[in-house]
């Protein structure tokens, strides 16, 4: 069965001349030539735009991420400023947990913050299954965006299992993730049942995002890199494959992305994404090595180079484009999101470095 929600993209996989899914994005998610390397970055909309910090000046982020207004002006925010290649939903990863029903808050220099952490059983029973109504919010942003952006395509997000799940442990952000590998190792079982209720939940929630049309969707395990291999198979991959391998049939590339994650990657790749995120500390040929050839590649300049002089940014730039070719397919993007202190005309020139770079290259090729 095919849904034509935007009137280019097929839910069946094929695309349809112009549009979104004959994007410069979608065609190198697909691992399809394109004019050029497509180009956006992790955390655009708002962190470094001034345009952003003017509107949440005087409305807290969840509310900011309910009001289908404001996600829509922010989303498009930098599409309009520095012409990248998708826009990507501003939400936050926290979104569909607070919608199943737990009390939490993202507290301005913190992040969020859990008032009552997951210790047992009865608290994992807590986190209901969302529908469409309770995120009916997400679903008309995605419709207003698909109608504004036109041929640019929009990207959707959930939070991994395993990330949601140590934020609900912890009961906030962690640097060590202590509390969270105590349960993981002490409690294996309910570990598994603390994750496979999240998998339900953000597999909800993308969906809720593709049927209202986004053309593709990146699924953030933030804090994945916080593992070994062999616990990242075991108490992670089964449920990231739960979600990825449950949108198989949607028609949409699927991106997975963690930090810290060079000695996950080949595992991360056999989760069922399409494309693999990759951070700035494993070069894009050697990571491709690692995830195989049957996957594109998405990053992965170090943010912070961003702070440097153009000179600096340019030749990394230049590097990170020439790695990117032993990939079936390349999205340039950051290895991270957009630090606050950017300054926006330098992600500007990025994105016109980054095109005018690629296509000479294919014209020459």
């Amino acid at each position: 069965m095919t849904t034509d929600t935007t009137g280019t993209v097929a839910r069946d996989g094929e695309s349809r001349p112009g549009g979104p899914a004959d994007s410069p994005f979608i065609r190198a998610c697909r691992r399809r030539p394109g004019p050029h390397t497509p180009v956006w970055f992790m955390r655009q909309a708002g962190r470094s735009l001034p345009e952003y910090r003017e509107i949440r000046a005087t409305v807290p982020m969840l509310e900011s991420c309910r009001r289908p207004d404001l996600v829509t002006e922010i989303t498009l925010q930098p599409v309009r400023r520095h012409g990248v290649d998708a826009a990507i939903l501003f939400s936050d990863i926290v979104v569909p947990v607070a919608a199943a029903g737990i009390d939490l808050d993202i507290v301005p220099g913190t992040g969020p913050v859990v008032a009552e952490p997951v210790r047992a059983a009865a608290d994992v029973q807590r986190i209901r299954q969302i529908t469409r109504d309770d995120v009916s919010y997400v679903d008309e942003a995605v419709r207003q965006l698909v109608a504004e952006l036109g041929d640019t395509p929009l990207i959707g997000f959930a939070g991994a299992p395993f990330t949601l799940a140590s934020y609900l442990v912890e009961g906030g952000p962690s640097r060590t993730h202590a509390k969270t590998k105590a349960l993981m190792y002490g409690d294996p079982e309910l570990w598994h049942a603390l994750c496979g209720r999240l998998a339900e939940v953000t597999l909800a929630f993308l969906r809720v995002q593709i049927d209202a049309g986004v053309s593709a969707v990146q699924l953030f395990d933030s804090w994945a890199g916080a593992l070994s291999e062999a616990d990242y198979r075991r108490f992670v991959l089964p449920h990231s494959t739960a979600v990825l391998s449950g949108l198989a049939s949607a028609g949409v590339p699927r991106i997975h992305f963690g930090v810290g994650t060079a000695e996950l990657l080949g595992a991360m790749g056999e989760a069922g994404a399409d494309v693999v995120g990759v951070d700035w500390r494993t070069p894009l040929d050697v990571a491709t090595g690692r995830i195989g050839p049957d996957k594109a590649v998405q990053g992965n300049l170090d943010p912070t180079v961003l702070l440097a002089p153009w000179p600096v940014v340019e030749a990394e730039v230049r590097r990170i484009l020439e790695q990117g070719k032993a990939a079936p397919g390349h999205v340039f993007n950051l290895g991270h999101g957009v630090l606050p202190e950017t300054d926006p005309e330098v992600l500007t020139r990025v994105v016109a470095l980054v095109h005018e770079l690629s296509s000479r290259r294919a014209d020459q090729g």
